[in-house]
């Protein structure tokens, strides 16, 4: 029965941490409302797209007096924004231009109404990137990977509450799901999204990629540990918080 409390408990950390970061992660859809001539309008704007289409920026206004214009520049670049006129009678439509895998527009949405006007998402615009459709046989199973990576770490530094504690199987399992789902399926994401396989250390400074790598070490060096049997609970413990707060870092900054 504890063991599967224990489970309980990780499985339910773990799903915390995923949702944490998916809603607070860069490429998360901006979500939000403004108001413009006395009528709400929601809006929902991405900042990810993929490399072989535009994205076509939609805004339900439900009023056909309400006119739009989107506007986009390079991302970083100081010089004047392009710009175009949405259409659309109840739903404002207007198409963002695709870029290459890696980079990025900054843009907004201007509505208006007579002589007022509002900005979306507000006074910042926003960013979205572009990137390489990645199929669904390597997406699903590294996202499978990288979760059960962090479901096991967590079960395994919960091993402490189990007398006899037997942590040696569960440090091979985090390595492993670690392994595969951060760097064999890692390396297939990285390529089909962005046409290089790492960009982390000591290639490059992506965060996600070294976030993975610090974890694996981190895992690493608990492994000695745990096989030697020195203080295996409270290294197993220092690598699952170790891991907690890699998944913290939103993912794709």
């Amino acid at each position: 029965m504890r063991r599967i409390i224990l489970w309980i408990l990780a499985f339910l950390i773990t799903a915390g941490s995923a949702v944490y970061q998916r809603v607070t992660g860069p490429t998360y859809p901006k979500k939000g409302e403004v108001q413009l001539a006395g009528k709400t309008i929601k809006y929902k704007l991405e900042r990810s797209h993929v490399s072989n289409s535009n994205y076509l920026v939609e805004i339900e206004t439900n009023d056909p007096q309400i006119q739009g214009e989107l506007y986009w520049r390079p991302y970083q670049n100081k010089g004047e924004f392009n710009s175009v006129k949405m259409t659309g009678d109840k739903i404002l439509r207007a198409e963002l231009p695709a870029r290459k895998p890696l980079e990025k527009w900054e843009y907004f949405v201007r509505l208006s109404k007579g002589s007022e006007e509002v900005t979306l998402p507000g006074p910042n615009v926003l960013v979205i990137r572009f990137k390489g459709d990645v199929p669904l046989w390597v997406l699903i199973p590294h996202i499978i990977a990288m979760f059960g990576a962090m479901l096991l770490s967590t079960r395994t530094a919960l091993e402490v509450f189990n007398k006899p504690a037997k942590f040696y199987k569960l440090t091979l399992w985090t390595l492993g799901f670690l392994f595969v789902g951060g760097f064999l399926l890692g390396f297939a994401m990285n390529w089909f999204a962005f046409g290089e396989m790492w960009g982390g250390f000591p290639i490059g400074n992506d965060v996600t990629d070294n976030k993975t790598l610090v974890a694996f070490v981190g895992w690493l060096v608990t492994y000695y540990f745990v096989k030697n049997n020195l203080k295996p609970g409270l290294f197993a413990g220092l690598a699952a918080l170790l891991m907690l707060i890699v998944y913290m870092i939103p993912h794709s900054v």
